[in-house]
This record gives structure tokens, C-alpha cells and sequence, in this order.
């Protein structure tokens, strides 16, 4: 299923999420210019490598400091379909969560889901060698938000070959969030190791902590587009 767009009109124009949306794209664009060893040479210094990653207790600044990958990570994309599918799924989602948290917040709360979505997969999978790179862990959040937020929203969904439903963000959501947890829990098993599942997982539960973490506004219905 692939979203092209839901149908709620946010009464706030999405600064943050546009400027994340930018942000991202600017970066992938310059990666395109990069060759492979400059590639390679990005990924091993900005991405995340789990083996590399000690998630406990830091003892001094150095050590917080030493997870900026953690961070890093969620601007840097290994194709044009890995960066286009994550940025599709912010700009559906993302304009009313923002809408809920405010604009200072939302920029937390993405941050956040982000870095949460990255300790998860170390976690998961601590002596992965390859690096972990992308915003899915961030924008997973983005959807764990929306769902609690807006779980009655229609969503138009594009469903294979060619045919376009509105689907309930509930519905959708919770269909993309058993797929992830399904493939999380067959990497365990030693398969499926090239996408981060455990950072989808833990960003999308992440997601659902912040938003009530962060005290966003009070729920308010929102115009129908669609």
C-alpha cells in the first residue's frame, strides 16, 4: 500500500515538517554526487553501526557526543526509492502532527522518534557490521503519532495494480505496523537483515510515548479535504 495523501486539512502551515522534507532531500541530492568510496567513506562515519554503538549509560560528555550517528543517520539515504517512500510518508503524515504538537515540539518529537528508532536496532541487533541509515525510524514515530491522533482520518491509498481506496489511518497504520513487526521478529531468526525493522518498531512505539510526553494541544476535528 503506498499513501498519496490523507484527508485532513491542518489549520497550521507544516514549516518544520517542509523544512525536514528539504533537508533531506538537499542531502540525498549531494550523496547522488558523491562516488561509491565517498559514499562508503559518509556512511561509515555518519550512519549508524551497531557493532561500533555502546547504548548504556553514558559516563562523561564524550560518550553522549559519540552518538551523534544516532542523528546523523536519519539524513542519509542509500537509493532514490529509500529516500522518496520515507519522504512520501512524512509529507501525508507529517503536516498534522505537527499541527497537534506546534512547530517547536514536532522538530523534538522527529529528533526524537529518530534517535529512539536507532537505539532500537542496535539493540535488536548489536553486532550488525553494516551501516543503518535513513529517516524511517523518525518518520515511523511521525505514524504512531498520527494514529492516536487521528485514527478515524481517510487516507487515499494506492493498492496494487492501479486502484485508489481511502483507507482509515487506523486500518493502514496498524497493517504497516504488523508488517514491520512481522519482518522484526523473522531477523531475529538471521533473515531479513537488510532493512532496519527494529528501527521502524522502536521509532513507531517512540512516537506514541512522545506525543504524550510532549503535551500536544487538545484534539480539535479538522476540515475534510477528501
Amino acid at each position: 500500500m503506498i499513501p498519496l495523501r490523507d484527508c485532513l486539512r491542518p489549520k497550521r502551515y507544516p514549516y518544520v515538517n517542509v523544512m525536514l522534507i528539504a533537508l533531506t532531500l538537499v542531502i540525498y541530492l549531494w550523496e547522488a554526487t558523491l562516488s561509491q568510496k565517498e559514499l562508503m567513506q559518509v556512511a561509515y562515519n555518519y550512519a549508524i553501526i551497531p557493532i561500533e554503538l555502546n547504548i548504556r549509560i553514558p559516563n562523561s560528555f564524550s560518550e553522549i557526543v559519540a552518538w551523534y550517528p544516532l542523528v546523523t543517520s536519519m539524513f542519509l539515504h542509500s537509493g532514490w526509492m529509500h529516500v522518496l517512500g520515507n519522504m512520501l510518508y512524512l509529507w501525508v503524515f507529517g503536516d498534522n502532527v505537527e499541527d497537534r504538537l506546534g512547530h517547536g515540539r514536532y522538530l523534538l518529537f522527529y529528533l526524537t522518534a529518530g534517535i529512539i528508532g536507532g537505539m532500537a536496532q542496535v539493540v535488536a541487533d548489536p553486532a550488525l557490521t553494516i551501516p543503518v541509515l535513513g529517516a524511517s525510524g523518525a518518520v515511523a514515530g511521525v505514524l504512531g503519532a498520527y494514529l492516536i491522533s487521528y485514527p478515524r482520518a481517510r487516507v487515499e491509498t494506492l493498492l496494487p495494480p492501479f486502484f485508489i481506496v481511502r483507507i482509515r489511518a487506523l486500518v493502514f497504520i496498524l497493517f504497516w505496523f504488523g508488517l514491520q513487526l512481522l519482518n522484526g521478529v523473522a531477523s531475529l531468526a538471521g533473515g531479513l537483515n537488510q532493512v532496519a525493522w527494529w528501527a521502524h518498531i522502536g521509532g513507531f512505539l517512540g512516537g506514541i510515548g512522545l506525543l504524550f510526553l510532549l503535551k500536544p494541544d487538545p484534539y480539535v476535528s479538522l476540515e475534510e479535504e477528501c
